[in-house]
């Protein structure tokens, strides 16, 4: 006979691999890179880590898979109405890119930690590779013309919430900018003069307005060889 109070276990927990994801998107979002380990994800889903290693053999396939996510959720929009000039729908995706990972710094900051080979991240190269053929460049520029859009996107998100030493949320991008500001203010202008005399500007390199300029000028350049 079973001893009195103990009954019968309860079903086995559930568990999708979308709902260890948001687990580990939380952790990020609450307590940076080093918070989302197999036992922290497991202990938010409240299962034991071994449910977790059934979807994920370790923490960096779970970051693997989470970029892969927030990467294939940009494909819409303003970027897959083909209705659109080809400069329109790149802008659109980059700066929804920009919008959702800076909404999630913890996630962001973990952009260049491994290869962008997963298939989400394939496709995206593919759709942009196959945009701007359509819109008359030359094959081999397009694929390195994807590679330019890619490495400048992600490195500008990376160093916008590297800029920010403390886990969570980021401040808004005015006390983000008013801090950086503080910081180029002290610069020695009888060492410095350059950079003191940019010190406003130099703050505002996390900014939107600074991120929309380089992608212009990025997106000219393209341009200029379906012109020429």
């Amino acid at each position: 006979m079973a001893p009195a109070g103990r009954g019968r276990p309860g079903p086995r927990r559930a568990l999708t691999e979308d709902e260890l994801l948001d687990a580990a998107l939380a952790l990020l979002d609450e307590g940076g890179p080093a918070a989302a380990s197999i036992r922290g994800i497991a202990a938010k889903v409240g299962v034991a880590p071994n449910a977790v290693y059934t979807y994920f053999p370790d923490k960096a396939a779970v970051i693997r898979a989470l970029v892969e996510r927030l990467l294939g959720e940009s494909d819409s929009g303003v970027f897959a109405d083909s209705g659109r000039p080809w400069r329109e729908r790149i802008e659109g995706l980059a700066i929804d890119l920009r919008e959702r990972m800076v909404a999630h710094p913890g996630a962001a900051a973990l952009l260049m930690s491994g290869p962008m080979d997963g298939p989400r991240a394939t496709a995206l190269g593919e759709q942009l590779q196959e945009l701007l053929v359509q819109a008359g460049i030359d094959p081999v520029a397009a694929a390195r013309s994807t590679y330019l859009l890619i490495v400048y996107v992600l490195g500008s998100i990376a160093l916008e919430v590297a800029d920010e030493s403390e886990p969570g949320p980021l401040p808004s991008e005015t006390d983000r900018i008013a801090g950086r500001r503080s910081v180029f203010d002290q610069i020695p202008a009888d060492v410095f003069p350059r950079s003191a005399a940019a010190a406003p500007t130099m703050a505002t390199y996390i900014s939107t307005d600074q991120y929309r300029w380089g992608l212009h000028r990025i997106l000219d350049g393209i341009g200029g060889s379906i012109d020429a």
